[in-house]
């Protein structure tokens, strides 16, 4: 293209100076660098929201993967895991992330678990690089190794409960109504550890910190995920985590 400007310009003005033509493939040069430069930027916007979306999406499959390991371990046991395990003193021991691995075909995995410790005792904690990649949210940049942030809405009202084995029929506000668990983006945790996120921390709005723009995910006890704006009513943060409470919600 440049040539042809260059021969057009040289046939219009009958410049022939090596100098001048120089000067003339420089200005070519600059205008297509510049035309390139506004097309980059222009296009820049879409690719990134194109990415987030990508992600996004991705995100909503780990959890859908997640809600269906819960429904099977009920299917199994009769009833959602306990949010943790805990010893005869009451220290949390065990995640309900290490109970569903079954589920999720992470047998194998399963079995190298030792029950007879804590989650960070000496062979446990060397299981933390092995998380699954089901528990790996794409939607945080840098999470570090290990750290998720699929997490269970944990309370004594909460299905995935600190207190009790939670079955279907104890659902009484219905499936769709009740979330099981968070994208806490603004909490990570290592996905061993017997952390969760409580109903207090969802209603003050600290999983939507450092995640998609505007919000975050929630499973619910359907299996169905949303997101979640981030403007949402604190009472209504509150009324979708219980699974009790007799509120009536036509939408969140």
């Amino acid at each position: 293209m440049s040539r042809l400007v260059t021969s057009r310009y040289c046939r219009r003005t009958g410049a022939t100076n090596p100098a001048v033509i120089v000067i003339v493939l420089v200005v070519v040069g600059v205008s297509l660098l510049m035309c390139s430069g506004i097309m980059v930027a222009l296009l820049l916007p879409a690719v990134q929201q194109a990415r987030a979306a990508a992600r996004r999406m991705s995100s909503t499959n780990n959890m859908k993967q997640i809600g269906l390991a819960l429904h099977n371990y009920a299917d199994t046991y009769g009833s959602f895991p306990p949010a943790y395990l805990a010893d005869e003193d009451g220290t949390p021991m065990h995640s309900w992330r290490v109970l569903i691995l079954p589920f999720l075909e992470q047998q194998m995995l399963y079995s190298q678990y030792d029950f007879d410790e804590p989650w960070d005792g000496p062979n446990n904690r060397l299981l933390m690089s092995q998380m699954p990649e089901t528990y790996n949210d794409p939607t945080v940049t840098s999470p570090g190794e290990g750290a998720t942030s699929y997490q269970a809405l944990s309370d004594a009202n909460t299905i995935l409960s600190e207190a009790t084995n939670t079955r279907i029929m104890d659902i009484t506000d219905g499936t769709s109504n009740t979330a099981m668990v968070v994208a806490n983006t603004g909490a990570m945790v290592p996905w061993l550890r017997p952390v969760d996120t409580n109903v207090d921390a969802f209603v003050q709005g600290i999983p939507f910190e450092n995640g998609p723009v505007g919000g975050t995910q929630i499973l619910m006890a359907d299996g169905s995920v949303h997101f979640i704006s981030e403007n949402t009513a604190p009472q209504t943060l509150h009324d979708i985590s219980t699974r009790n409470g007799g509120e009536a919600l036509s939408n969140y």
